[in-house]
């Protein structure tokens, strides 16, 4: 029975628009299939996870040979059955893997040993159409992620018959068509799909990535590697391809910086998920046999981290973007402080503030929600107060609004703040005073809209 308080937003929901998500400028264009990594297929089929039909619930990403691979989890305490298996899988492989199965409309997290049976299913299907499957007894090569509702059971033959159907490799292709379906079935709560295709150089060679996210409810993730490999500081699934060769410690180690200044920095509603998972492929079949490792060729691998890096960010910004409710993205950055982690926390608490992200909503520059959430952070060194100063940036290239310089507050322009904060896009600023690093946090708005959604759709991972 219906609670009398969620009967009564139900009536008042029904006046509210939903969020038509952000605009088309944002969503990707058709993307030359030139651009798609070398030695990969893909493709997406509706297998009746979801309950409409056509609805793609199911993406598949097959390398035509052995690549390394890296990867980021969450560190929540209820790691989702596809987590557990995925880590478990690149330990036993020695970070190796050949194949990405995804499935939406079902998080598969807290579902206990039946949980843990069906994701391990799902890889012993995928890693069947590999070429050649792996031998009996050897480890596994497929990594597995699912996203949809918390607490519930796949329908894991249904899961299972929609993987086999793509033995018929016609549902398979290299092209924008083929991934374009594996990012719609990435999709739960997301408006739009989330792809990305690029080429880039590494000391004159050429390569390509592409990159699938997806993203909108329960983000602010806090990922790191497999735990074998040491820890670092809707749901949040990603994976990047490239046709470039790096070897398996470079390219976890090139991930985890990535992550950590791309994915680890966005939050849309400050919650973490069961399911946060961003996997990496290099299959290095555009490298000619050159494989790029820290030990041999420093250049090549910061080059190669740079251009992860920059890919990953670009990626994490779509999931802002579409954040539940959201109608602003804000960039937040910190900057003069003692280290980077420092900036990095405060960023991430200007960022999860609620009353930073309704004031946002409102499009009143209260610079007090700033400092109130600033100073709450311990940091290595103590804040000192007559040395901050706080800016709101436009995007559009206008003039910046100074609203505290030196611990003293500026008189406000208020029209040219609310100009500023109508904006689609701007930054704040704060310089702590105290050092010479800074960190970026990407973060949006908290809306009516948001509550709107988090009542139709429940306990999303």
């Amino acid at each position: 029975m219906a609670s009398p308080a969620r009967t009564l937003w139900k009536r008042f929901s029904s006046t509210i628009t939903p969020r038509p998500g952000p605009p088309k400028a944002h969503h990707h264009a058709p993307i030359p299939d030139s651009s798609f990594p070398k030695g990969y297929l893909a493709g997406g089929v509706h297998c009746g996870i979801k309950k409409k039909a056509g609805l793609l619930d199911l993406g598949l990403i097959l390398s035509e040979k052995p690549a390394s691979a890296a990867a980021c989890f969450t560190r929540n305490a209820f790691k989702a059955a596809p987590v557990v298996v995925s880590q478990d899988v690149l330990e036993r492989g020695g970070a190796r893997a050949r194949g990405i199965v995804v499935n939406s409309g079902c998080a598969n997290a807290v579902t206990g040993k039946k949980g843990m049976e069906d994701a391990w299913a799902m890889v012993r299907a995928a890693d069947a159409l590999l070429d050649p499957p792996p031998k009996e007894g050897a480890a596994s090569e497929t990594l597995v992620m699912s996203t949809g509702v918390i607490g519930q059971n796949l329908p894991i033959e249904k899961i299972i018959a929609g993987i086999q159907a793509h033995k018929d490799k016609a549902k398979l292709g290299a092209g924008f068509e083929a991934w374009e379906r594996v990012a719609r079935a990435f999709m739960t709560t997301d408006t739009f799909p989330k792809l990305r295709a690029r080429t880039f150089t590494v000391k004159g060679r050429e390569y390509r990535m592409a990159g699938i996210d997806k993203g909108a409810g329960m983000i602010h993730p806090d990922m790191g590697p497999p735990a074998s490999s040491g820890q670092l500081h809707a749901t949040l699934l990603g994976c990047i391809v490239t046709d470039a060769a790096v070897s398996p410690k470079s390219l976890q180690d090139a991930l985890t910086y990535a992550v950590e200044r791309s994915f680890n920095s966005i939050s849309v509603d400050g919650d973490m998920s069961t399911n946060d998972t961003i996997i990496v492929l290099a299959n290095g079949a555009a490298a000619e046999g050159r494989e790029i490792d820290e030990a041999t060729d420093k250049e090549a691998y910061e080059a190669f981290k740079q251009e992860l890096t920059s890919f990953a960010i670009d990626l994490a910004k779509l999931v802002v973007r579409d954040g539940e409710g959201a109608t602003k993205f804000a960039t937040v950055t910190v900057e003069g402080a003692p280290t980077y982690s420092d900036a990095h926390k405060v960023a991430s608490r200007i960022s999860t503030s609620a009353l930073v992200k309704t004031a946002l909503y409102g499009q009143d520059a209260n610079w007090g929600r700033i400092l109130a959430a600033t100073g709450s952070i311990p940091l290595s060194s103590p804040i000192d107060p007559t040395r901050v100063s706080v800016t709101f940036v436009p995007a559009d290239g206008s003039a910046h609004l100074p609203v505290l310089v030196n611990g003293e507050p500026e008189k406000v322009d208020e029209v040219r703040a609310k100009e500023i904060l109508s904006q689609e896009d701007f930054e704040m600023r704060v310089d702590l005073g105290l050092g010479s690093e800074s960190a970026q946090y990407y973060t949006c708005d908290l809306s009516y809209v948001s509550a709107w959604i988090d009542c139709c759709y429940g306990s999303d991972a």
